[in-house]
């Protein structure tokens, strides 16, 4: 058998779900690339972003490797790209030969490469200026293909250019790496199937191969092309037993096709006898049945006369006839146990309008629909389900960090911690690793493992490249160094961030690190004169804003007695009344917010005249104008609305790029002749979601009462439903607990409702939420 048949036949070859090309997140320490920890079971399950590691095959590489290829646009290696060529001098003299056009498109997928649009031009002008240079096609596949790995059109299009211009083995080699980066996809599986048929003239390389897609995705819902395929396979080498053992299997699942296969199941046995469609086991199965059922009619009987024995051949035929009808029952079964789960999961089915990946965002409802589906199948306990679903979810939600934070949760409470571990690892590094959320969500679950290295280095990342100055980042390290009893690396986290912001102009991340150091240093440490100090320092070197009086109002409250009236008095005063010397830039509704506050301060601490010359200011600035009826509102409810809401109202302009920004009118990821996934739905292309232009922050004092609650949702649509969140991590963080086979049951708490809050607090609260 040749190499490439080799690789093909391997029976499973990228079941180590810790695999080296997704080593352990946030860890220098290698975890075992073998898997040999989890059951085979699941093994067969969780191929998805392993590295393969073939003997006969050099295909292996990471991410990382590729990544630099982008950034220099060095070779990767003669063994994976300069096949064929007399030197490695020839190669790099073919690899540098680039048009002005691709010259420019490489210069902005290097700066950005999430550049979806730059990519596909990029990809489409190597393959006009270089038709039959295949050192550059691979060049730009290879590294698209990194980025964007659930693009299975580009895989098949990649294995075509080599086919046509390179070796069998290397088009085997793209097959297996494109299998590894969407492991889950019927039409990836379907399409090198087709190769091997067309290639390989040995029909178990062929099976075994029909059978590794099989046992990834079999039991999807639209695998029914992954089956005809098979099945068409199979009746053209006329072994009818195999033909019938597939109708029996792909009538165990739900499947789109499934009465059309029970169809064709009945009409196969109507056209072949019995004898042919039995498996060899079951075969020899029925033959030990009728052995033992024959000896026991014979015990105890005379021999049968002349008459007797001429009716044996109608009690074969009965018996005949008796066997087939037993063999059609239980398929039958199997199928009216398939349908009545089909009946439970048809309305999540038929509401995925998109279930391949596409840089463009997914509308509210589909969103919503994948939770709820997610949670009905958790609800079933059946891990190789659950197991399956999230992989389909995540072909079409790779975008969305609250799906892998929910996977991640469910196999941790499931007691699977390698898929935990794999599925956090491919979030961090590959299809979210750009977004602050999932790092964060990294640092608190390395922290609850007691990886606390890892949780340092995930913060650490987030503050040096993915989101610099996040504030919530910044709250968080610091936070998990005083649990750890480092309570001067925690201070020094927030110095270091403002010395940071005091470098930059008109920093408005700045106001809310003084006033949460403040707050940090008076709840936590206890120094009070410090915190105040904190504070006096935030007004010498920031321009005054709600947020930071807020915060000076909010520590005199719960200071005893004298407070500083006329010191906060002047600072609202200077706030709210603009002057030619001070032009305040806030609006109308920050200074009457700011101006209630002080008034609610001033009558539960301020004399009555204090309270008089407040009054008529406020008057004076604001009532002769009219309150809107919204502010009048806000002011009646400032008193209700708990720390947590205000901060989910609060945004704040950051300088971390948008993921998602660049996509709105992103290009179909399919290139021309290669269609749409075969068997899903065509859908019209709505217009695009809205998406949030930055990771934002903080807006608002409020977020003193709970800073990290109202994270914002990075690549979540504005109009998904804030109730769409799940668990209490927080809230964006989702939790999950199921469990089936050799793993533990689910705890019924695999809650998807978010944790009861309180509507209302006391009046008294609003001053006492800070400290």
């Amino acid at each position: 058998m040749a190499d490439s048949e080799a690789v093909v036949a391997q029976t499973s070859s990228a079941t180590a779900f810790t695999a080296a090309g997704y080593p352990p997140v946030y860890n220098d320490t290698n975890s075992d690339a073998s898997g040999a920890a989890a059951t085979k079971n699941v093994e067969d399950l969780t191929a998805t972003g392993a590295t393969t590691t073939m003997e006969d095959s050099n295909i292996s590489f990471g991410a990382t490797e590729l990544t630099n290829y982008i950034a220099d646009g060095s070779d990767l290696g003669a063994s994976h790209h300069v096949a064929g060529t007399n030197s490695s001098l020839e190669a790099s003299d073919k690899l540098s030969a680039l048009s002005d056009e691709e010259e420019r498109l490489w210069s902005i997928v290097r700066a950005n490469s999430l550049d979806f649009n730059a990519w596909i031009a990029l990809i489409e002008e190597t393959e006009k200026m270089s038709e039959g240079n295949i050192l550059k096609i691979r060049k730009v596949y290879d590294a698209f293909l990194v980025e964007f790995p659930l693009c299975y059109g580009y895989w098949k299009k990649y294995a075509d250019h080599e086919a046509r211009l390179g070796s069998m083995d290397k088009v085997v080699e793209v097959y297996e790496r494109a299998v590894q980066g969407v492991t889950y996809s019927v039409d990836m599986w379907l399409h090198y199937c087709i190769f091997a048929i067309s290639t390989y003239g040995d029909p178990e390389t062929i099976r075994r191969l029909f059978e590794r897609g099989l046992a990834y995705v079999g039991t999807d819902y639209l695998s029914f092309p992954l089956w005809d395929k098979y099945i068409e396979y199979e009746y053209t080498q006329q072994d009818w037993s195999r033909v019938a053992l597939l109708y029996t299997r792909v009538l165990e699942n739900p499947n789109q096709q499934l009465d059309r296969y029970f169809e064709g199941f009945k009409e196969l046995v109507a056209n072949r006898p019995l004898s042919e469609l039995r498996t060899g086991e079951e075969a020899a199965a029925a033959a030990l049945e009728n052995s033992e059922n024959g000896g026991q009619e014979v015990e105890g009987e005379n021999l049968p006369n002349a008459v007797e024995q001429s009716s044996k051949p109608v009690s074969a035929s009965l018996k005949d006839a008796e066997e087939l009808e037993k063999y059609i029952a239980v398929r039958e079964e199997m199928y009216k146990k398939a349908k009545e789960f089909d009946s439970k999961i048809i309305g999540f089915e038929t509401a995925i309008r998109r279930p391949y990946f596409h840089v463009r965002p997914l509308s509210g409802v589909e969103l919503e629909n994948w939770h709820n589906y997610l949670h009905f199948i958790e609800g079933v306990g059946d891990l190789s389900k659950v197991v399956k679903l999230y992989e389909r979810c995540l072909i079409a939600c790779a975008n969305y960090p609250e799906y892998w934070i929910r996977y991640v949760r469910c196999m941790e409470a499931s007691g699977s911690m390698d898929l935990a571990e794999n599925a956090l690892a491919r979030a961090t590094q590959v299809f979210v690793k750009r977004q602050p959320e999932i790092h964060l969500f990294a640092a608190r679950f390395r922290e609850q493992h007691a990886d606390v290295a890892g949780a340092r280095s995930a913060y650490q990342l987030v503050h040096t490249e993915i989101s610099p100055g996040l504030l919530e980042a910044i709250i968080k390290h610091a936070n998990m160094e005083h649990r750890f009893g480092n309570l001067e690396d925690a201070c020094s986290l927030y110095e270091q961030a403002i010395a940071i912001e005091k470098g930059k102009e008109h920093s408005q991340t700045l106001p809310f690190l003084f006033a949460q150091y403040s707050r940090f240093l008076f709840l936590v440490a206890g120094k009070v004169e410090k915190a105040r100090d904190i504070l006096d320092q935030a007004l010498e070197n920031t321009l005054l804003s709600k947020p930071l009086i807020e915060a000076l109002i909010h520590f005199e409250s719960v200071q005893s007695l004298p407070k500083r009236m006329d010191y906060l008095d002047s600072l609202v005063d200077k706030f709210i009344v603009p002057t030619a010397d001070n032009p305040n830039v806030a609006s109308i509704t920050e200074r009457e917010e700011l101006s209630s506050i002080f008034l609610e301060f001033l009558d539960l601490f301020g004399d009555a005249e204090s309270i008089k010359k407040a009054d008529d200011r406020h008057a004076k600035l604001f009532l002769s104008h009219g309150s809107s009826p919204e502010s009048k509102k806000r002011l009646a409810e400032d008193y209700l609305i708990s720390d947590k809401t205000k901060l989910a109202k609060s945004s704040l302009p950051s300088s971390a790029p948008s993921v998602m920004g660049a996509y709105p009118n992103a290009q179909n990821q399919w290139p021309a002749g290669y269609g749409l996934p075969q068997g899903w739905p065509q859908v019209a292309q709505g217009q695009a979601q809205q998406w949030t232009p930055g990771y934002a922050q903080q807006s608002a004092y409020s977020a003193y009462g709970a800073y990290g609650t109202g994270y914002p949702q990075q690549q979540v649509p504005a109009s998904v439903p804030q109730n769409a969140a799940y668990g209490a991590y927080p809230p964006t963080y989702p939790t999950q607990a199921f469990g089936q086979q050799s793993y533990a049951q689910p705890a019924t708490a695999a809650t998807l409702t978010p944790a009861p809050q309180s509507s209302a607090v006391p009046p008294t609260a609003y001053y006492g939420s800070y400290y």
